[in-house]
């Protein structure tokens, strides 16, 4: 008995022992780390954000775990989580592995409509805004691919000279060049008909659209954070889910047709529900040429009007209006203008396809009771040149904010 008592006893002592000796070489360790801590603040001192930038990062890492965890066990993010997601992209808080991650994760399980609402939230938080003069006209506010054109030859630049000569506003929005289409972008096809909108604030085009009715939303002018992301477009050779929302967004701040391009009914559904949360009151989807809202004339097209969350669908054949035929195969751009501007005036191979789309728009934003009567009235605008007209006023306004 005595003998077992003394060996607990002795093992009791050497345990103590051993926990001193490791605390205090544990306690040398930690001063040692501590002392030099201090040293390295002082000569390499950190940020005040730095702390901050960790603590970005770790949240990012949830997010992404929530939506790259696997087939099984990935779910979506909240509203909120995916507004503040695209946040800490935009302003660079992820790091571009996580951003890299996040695109791949997210295009792989689909956007959820919570999730594209929370990102459209955030891109009408940081984005450009743009709002209408008290009394004008609600605008159409068109969104299409920002990777342009490459089959089809567009119509859209010329139907928004006819919406215009009609005193009805547009806004339209794009980038330049960029993966994965590397199509022809917006800012080309006007530069073609002699109007330069690149280079311009945001500040001035907010006037012209006040007064003129047209505003254009130059991505690497008016929105530098989200065109930043475009690098990882052409790196991962896919598009993301924030190019799928770009389609549902606009800089306009108030009443408003939203038109956007859609290809697959299930990103038309998303949509639907993506702008119901965020509130926004009246859509239009159309199965355009390339995903984009030019109205083909060579087949009928699905179109969805939602207007306070109910859901019509209109299909429209242009074979019924005498204005079917060929959707004309992309060319190359100096064509492109020598078309357009005979299109404008009546003339051309772009004609019936300018007179049914610049028609339909007409009627959907209630300039007209009727689509036949739509199809007159651009008909009129174009055989009077007052198309004409209005692509030279906004010329002549781009030249005099120039000089």
């Amino acid at each position: 008995m005595e003998l077992q008592y003394e060996k607990v006893h002795i093992s009791f002592y050497k345990d103590c022992i051993f926990k001193l000796n490791f605390g205090f070489q544990f306690d040398q360790k930690l001063a040692k780390l501590r002392s030099h801590k201090q040293d390295s603040t002082k000569r390499f001192p950190l940020k005040k954000s730095g702390t901050k930038v960790v603590v970005d990062k770790e949240l990012f890492k949830k997010y992404l775990r929530k939506i790259g965890s696997g087939q099984h066990t990935s779910r979506g993010l909240s509203q909120k989580e995916a507004a503040e997601a695209l946040k800490l992209i935009l302003t660079g808080k992820a790091t571009p592995a996580q951003i890299g991650a996040f695109m791949i994760a997210h295009r792989i399980r689909r956007p959820e409509p919570q999730e594209l609402a929370g990102m459209l939230k955030t891109y009408q938080e940081l984005g450009p805004k743009l709002s209408s003069r008290n009394g004008q006209r609600r605008p159409i506010c068109f969104g299409m691919p920002f990777d342009g054109r490459d089959r089809t030859l567009p119509i859209y630049p010329l139907t928004t000279l006819i919406l215009l000569s009609a005193n009805q506003p547009v806004v339209l929005q794009g980038g330049q060049r960029m993966p994965i289409k590397f199509g022809i972008p917006t800012i080309e096809l006007f530069n073609e008909l002699g109007l330069q909108l690149k280079g311009i604030s945001i500040q001035k085009v907010q006037t012209c659209f006040q007064e003129q009715g047209f505003a254009f939303i130059y991505q690497p002018d008016h929105f530098p954070l989200a065109d930043k992301l475009i690098s990882y477009r052409e790196e991962i050779g896919k598009r993301s889910t924030i190019a799928s929302m770009e389609l549902i967004w606009t800089a306009h701040q108030g009443d408003h047709l939203l038109v956007s391009g859609f290809v697959h009914p299930p990103t038309e559904k998303r949509a639907f529900k993506a702008l119901q949360l965020i509130g926004e009151r009246e859509l239009l989807s159309i199965k355009g040429l390339e995903g984009g809202t030019d109205l083909p004339i060579n087949r009928a097209c699905i179109t969805g009007l939602v207007n306070n969350h109910q859901l019509e669908r209109i299909i429209l054949n242009p074979h019924d209006y005498k204005c079917s035929g060929e959707d004309k195969k992309l060319c190359n751009l100096k064509d492109w203008r020598k078309y357009a501007l005979q299109a404008i005036e009546n003339k051309g191979p772009l004609k019936e396809a300018l007179k049914w789309n610049s028609g339909a728009y007409l009627w959907f934003a209630g300039i007209t009771k009727s689509l036949e009567e739509g199809i007159n009235k651009a008909e009129e605008c174009m055989a009077s040149g007052s198309a004409k007209i209005i692509l030279k006023q906004l010329i002549s306004w781009r030249e005099k904010i120039s000089t």
